[in-house]
């Protein structure tokens, strides 16, 4: 997508250049971040207006698409009532007219596979919860996920769980392959399974999961190396990363150093990038010094996607600029302007975002009631 004709706003240039990430090459530096909408069928099949919802940021001229986090097995894996899934034939034939879709209008698509460990607010197929160790979260379940009161008590994995829950991701890598995606994210990030495993105080495990970094990051290595031989070397296969959680947002690991390890670990498995996600973006990650994504591009050796608040050009183009990313991700700006990357390149306005969009439930009902009212409201 090019630029308008004498327009030479710099943050138009960085973020509208082609960009590459593994095998993929993407028509900009512009990516929709995974965001859970709770949309799908009772069963985990993805729906039409699901297929609509992603297209459309296909045709608003989005790069990359990655989808909202999908559950990957039919034990604990699901996180929230009417969450996606990719656990059977039948989901995988949902999505692939999701992947066409966005494929047809010219951007690549991207499933993230997710596993919400003691996290889980909403399971068609299991009783209770499951996560490292039998450690209640922190905070409360998610009203707009439709759940309330204090998460439950997790049990504590079993080496059989952990074995299963690894098989999971690489059955639904399978699953995402044969339906069609350009690549797959295994989410790390944000509270749930494997970011439980990778936090000091909710893993207190003493066997080879738990003591120390290394070993609180063993599952996440173990899940990379199972997808990366089922898909094969030729799909591209990220990991999203962050220190805060959905229910414990000012969480931060032990400095520079511990994110040192962490990155320079994950950089050296066989993934084409990591994509980080904070509050904001360019903030220092610890109390000064560099960004997360910064420290991500340092010591992990890849090519780095970053996330959180990065709807204003400005600071998205700054990232890029700096060297501290090679992609943004937006959330909130792709949720009010699905042709966000139209719209800059065209020199339109970008609106503020509305939390009427994600409130009572953040489903593409609600979506599509808030934006009527407000259509009916202009006439």
């Amino acid at each position: 997508m090019q630029a308008p004709e004498g327009w030479h706003d710099p943050a138009i240039g960085s973020l509208l250049a082609p960009g590459a990430l593994g095998g993929l090459r993407l028509r900009n530096r512009l990516a929709v971040a995974p965001m859970t909408r709770v949309s799908a069928e009772a069963d985990g099949r993805p729906t039409p207006r699901m297929a609509e919802y992603y297209a459309a940021f296909a045709r608003g001229g989005f790069g990359l698409v990655i989808t909202e986090g999908i559950y990957t097995d039919k034990a604990y894996a699901q996180g929230y009532r009417h969450q996606p899934g990719l656990t059977d034939a039948a989901q995988r034939d949902g999505w692939r007219s999701i992947v066409d879709g966005v494929q047809a209008h010219g951007a690549r698509i991207v499933a993230q596979l997710m596993h919400a460990g003691a996290l889980s607010q909403g399971n068609a197929f299991r009783a209770g919860t499951k996560g490292p160790s039998a450690v209640r979260p922190k905070g409360e379940q998610m009203p707009f996920y439709r759940g309330s009161g204090a998460y439950p008590l997790p049990e504590a994995m079993t080496t059989a769980d952990i074995v299963a829950a690894v098989d999971g991701f690489a059955a639904a890598a399978a699953l995402a392959r044969d339906a069609g995606f350009d690549g797959i994210e295994i989410h790390a990030a944000n509270g749930y399974l494997l970011d439980q495993f990778l936090s000091e105080g909710i893993n207190r495990r003493d066997d080879r999961y738990g003591r120390d970094a290394a070993g609180r990051l063993l599952l996440t290595v173990e899940v990379v190396e199972a997808v990366r031989k089922v898909v094969g070397r030729d799909v591209p296969i990220g990991i999203r990363i962050s220190q805060g959680k959905v229910n414990d947002p000012a969480h931060t690991w032990r400095g520079e150093a511990e994110a040192a390890f962490i990155f320079g670990r994950l950089g050296s498995l066989a993934v084409d990038y990591l994509h980080t996600t904070a509050h904001e973006a360019w903030q220092p990650a610890f109390d000064a010094g560099p960004s997360l994504a910064a420290l991500a591009k340092r010591h992990g050796g890849k090519p780095v996607l970053a996330n959180g608040s990065l709807h204003v050009p400005g600071q998205a183009a700054a990232l890029l600029e700096r060297g501290e990313a090679d992609l943004v991700s937006l959330g909130r700006g792709a949720l009010v302007h699905a042709d966000w990357p139209r719209r800059l390149a065209g020199g339109l306005p970008l609106l503020e975002f509305d939390r009427g969009l994600l409130s009572p439930i953040a489903d593409l009902a609600n979506a599509d009631r808030v934006r009527a009212e407000r259509c009916r409201g202009e006439v």
